[in-house]
């Protein structure tokens, strides 16, 4: 006996119906970039792009993939913050920027932290990629370990600081996740991304974050540069409640590349949205269940779901849950049970699995034998 698929269980309208025109949202300005995307972080939608999956090499933005993998190791208790830390000779010696740490110079975990993200010296961050993967080899194959793990599908990496090689590359959709995933998982650590200067060895240097303080909601992230990559910069700011993430890579100066993510991360918060349909653990819907103590289960999200609109939009959605079908159980919580399809003016806008709320246990043998019955007239 052959079953359906699925279960078209409710169409539900989200907001009252709207009967005005839609708004006129214009398109994203011109980016002067070789790709760019802005990113909404509560939702993880793209609201606008270009190129977002040409490889480039992304330099300096490399070391929120490393800062990363320190963050994880400082709360694993792999290093502590006050832990000395030795300098290699390679470390000492590295090119492009640096924080001037010297090998017989004590310096903790703590201070070559800050040295690579706020001075995003490449000294530094070689000394903590080697105290962290025992080899600055060794810890590029841990960065591509995080990056699979991540979905991060088109990025690669052979060293920890972004210095230049063409087998090191990553997208502007790949390091725009990363950056979502260091503000999300690290919020302990995030706020180093917004000091604006750092002094080690006498020597005063500055964040090359121009946003920083231009725009004050403006509290990150990353800049890069070099020859190969041209001026790249990763900037996220919180309008309360909304945070938007941009990237912008391959600009030609310094100056283009914070007036360009300015541009992108205005345009976020003028023309768009972020909207929350449902909270964590609220029911979406209930699905019919076979062969269990209940007949019937509850279904949900396991945390906030928000979607990114045009601005006076929202009351144009609507969502539709699809169950998986036939649900037989046990079904364990957290489990998934279906598919959430939205659409804006009847046109889709996404699909986003649904799980259950709750664990159901099966039923009695009577209970089940009936319930195999019914399925049988399916």
């Amino acid at each position: 006996m052959r079953f359906p698929a699925f279960l078209l269980l409710t169409l539900l309208p989200l907001h009252a119906s709207a009967q005005s025109s839609a708004p006129l949202i214009p398109p994203p300005p011109p980016i002067a970039a070789k790709a760019w995307l802005l990113l909404d972080f509560q939702s993880r939608q793209v609201i606008a792009t270009r190129n977002p999956d040409e490889r480039v090499e992304p330099a300096s933005l490399t070391k929120l993939m490393t800062a990363y993998l320190v963050f994880d190791a400082l709360r694993q208790k792999r290093i502590a913050p006050e832990q000395v830390l030795p300098v290699s000779e390679k470390a000492w010696k590295a090119d492009g920027s640096r924080m001037f740490v010297e090998p017989r110079k004590p310096v903790t975990a703590d201070e070559l932290i800050h040295g690579m993200i706020i001075q995003s010296g490449n000294d530094a961050t070689i000394a903590l990629a080697e105290a962290v993967g025992g080899s600055e080899e060794s810890f590029a194959a841990l960065m591509n370990k995080q990056a699979a793990r991540m979905g991060l599908a088109n990025s690669h990496f052979v060293n920890a600081t972004g210095l230049p090689d063409p087998q090191h590359y990553s997208t502007a959709r790949d390091l725009a996740l990363l950056a979502a995933n260091v503000i999300r998982d690290f919020p302990e650590h995030f706020p180093l991304y917004s000091v604006r200067q750092y002094r080690y060895n006498n020597i005063t240097q500055y964040n090359r974050n121009r946003l920083l303080g231009a725009d004050p909601t403006v509290d990150g992230m990353k800049t890069g540069f070099h020859a190969a990559a041209g001026y790249c910069l990763i900037a996220t700011a919180l309008r309360a409640p909304r945070r938007l993430v941009s990237v912008v890579l391959g600009t030609d100066s310094e100056t283009a590349r914070a007036q360009e993510s300015q541009k992108l991360l205005n345009y976020g918060f003028q023309f768009y949205d972020t909207v929350r349909l449902y909270q964590k653990g609220q029911q979406v819907g209930v699905i019919p269940m076979y062969k269990g103590a209940k007949g019937e289960l509850r279904a949900g999200f396991r945390e906030d779901f928000n979607l990114s609109v045009p601005r006076g939009m929202a009351d144009r959605l609507k969502a539709t849950l699809v169950s998986l079908q036939p649900l037989v159980a046990p079904v364990a919580e957290g489990q998934r049970v279906g598919t959430l399809r939205v659409t804006l003016d009847d046109k889709p806008v996404g699909e986003y699995p649904v799980v259950a709320l709750e664990s159901v246990g099966v039923a009695s043998m009577l209970g089940r034998a009936w319930d195999s019955l019914r399925l049988m007239v399916r």
